[in-house]
């Protein structure tokens, strides 16, 4: 007799998706469907769908029990001393590539001390040499404040002179009356 999906999904404790599954891949002569369009499975149908979820389950019994199987001690001690052997290869390998960090670490903090103390002597040369500056202008400036003094003392003597000549007759003269007339001498940046 026909059962339907739900039935033989209870029957073989699977889901009703798994029945459905395989239902459908069936070839079209093994489908029915009853009056009301259920879909009926036949003697046929059914052992296939019981032998594809057979199956599964059988190949999950076998590969539990071949997982079971444990490997004997010489192999077990085989791969625990290849294990160690990679252990210590990966420490060395560390440990190199740590010494190496520890030299360039070591390296770039020797280039920054160098660096900074030739900033600092720099700074320090840039002092000093803004200082001599400072002085070399001072000096030229008195040396300029004291060529300025001994112009304007050149000026004051030559100022005096001109005036001491002007006090000088310096051409005597005779007007039409025959008055004579002390003239003194006049230049033209004396005027304002």
């Amino acid at each position: 007799m026909p059962k339907t999906i739900k039935e033989l999904a209870d029957e073989l404790k699977v889901s009703k998706q798994t029945i459905q599954y395989h239902y459908q891949r069936l070839p079209t002569k093994n489908r029915q469907k009853d009056s009301q369009g259920t879909n009926m499975i036949s003697l046929t149908a059914e052992r296939i769908i019981r032998d594809k979820v057979a199956k599964p389950s059988v190949a999950n019994t076998q590969q539990t029990g071949s997982k079971k199987v444990t490997k004997t001690s010489k192999e077990n001690n085989e791969l625990i001393a290849t294990l160690r052997r990679e252990i210590e290869d990966l420490k060395s390998q560390r440990d190199k590539q740590l010494a190496t960090k520890d030299r360039q670490i070591d390296h770039l903090t020797k280039l920054v001390d160098q660096q900074q103390q030739l900033q600092l002597a720099t700074v320090a040369d840039n002092r000093r040499l803004k200082d001599h500056v400072q002085k070399l202008s001072g000096q030229l400036t008195q040396k300029t404040n004291d060529n300025l003094s001994t112009g304007n003392d050149l000026f004051n003597i030559q100022d005096k002179k001109s005036k001491i000549a002007k006090q000088k007759i310096v051409k005597s003269g005779s007007n039409k009356d025959g008055i004579h007339t002390n003239r003194a001498i006049k230049r033209w940046w004396k005027f304002w």
